[in-house]
């Protein structure tokens, strides 16, 4: 149970970076003005950079949980 927690804590920092990059990404790209079309590129992109993010953090989250109430 002890490798479950470190994966699922690895697996919770790695989400919460891809999540700091969604938001240094627009920040940097709201600082350089872009036009619509660019703008909108890239929030696609980052939307689903966000979302994976988002999941991984709570699969790693889940193992965390998982492996306190089992172990």
């Amino acid at each position: 149970m002890q490798a479950l927690i470190w994966i699922g804590a690895a697996m919770t920092l790695a989400g919460l970076a891809g999540i700091v990059w969604c938001i240094v990404t627009v920040s940097q790209a709201r600082r350089r003005k872009l036009d619509d079309e660019a703008m909108k590129a890239t929030l696609r992109r980052v939307v689903a950079v966000n979302l994976g993010a988002f999941a991984l953090s709570a699969l790693g989250l889940g193992a965390v949980v998982a492996a306190l109430l089992l172990g």
